[in-house]
């Protein structure tokens, strides 16, 4: 089941780069962006990242945390955000879990049989952790929108 907006963003408890447990209830009281993305080292999931590392201190400036979420081990996200210089938490969904419960499984992934992975998703919760804007792309080769994200926490 997909997650929309007005609801409560499902809980997780995930571990970041450095196998540190990170779960959503950290990052209320401020405005949170979850940036869900297939595989890091794949040329979209590089170049959104970084356009999300780019546009950091845009989101800092409207009181809004960034958190990138992959399927990938945690030592290939650390290896990722260390390459790209990413300042922000990249956390590893390895079993799924939070990918599950926000309803974007992606089965056979780049055409790989049985390859579960995760649709690109944006997620923009207000300070409570409701959902206020919701984007998830329908061909994973597809950057989000990041006008009409920005555009979208701007009013809340």
């Amino acid at each position: 089941m997909s997650v929309h907006v007005g609801q409560a963003a499902p809980p997780f408890s995930l571990i970041d780069t450095d196998r540190k447990p990170r779960t959503l209830d950290e990052f209320k009281g401020s405005k949170t962006v979850l940036v869900f993305y297939p595989g890091a080292f794949t040329g979209v999931c590089t170049k959104e990242m970084c356009a999300f590392r780019d546009s950091l201190s845009r989101f800092n400036e409207m009181n809004a945390k960034v958190v990138g979420i992959s399927p990938d081990a945690p030592f290939a996200n650390k290896a990722f955000a260390g390459q790209h210089q990413l300042e922000y938490p990249i956390l590893s969904d390895y079993n799924r879990t939070a990918i599950k419960a926000y309803g974007i499984l992606l089965n056979n992934f780049a055409g790989l049989p049985d390859y579960e992975s995760c649709q690109r998703a944006v997620y923009a919760l207000d300070k409570d952790g409701i959902v206020r804007y919701v984007e998830v792309t329908a061909n994973p080769g597809v950057e989000p929108n990041y006008e009409a994200l920005v555009a979208a926490l701007a009013k809340f």
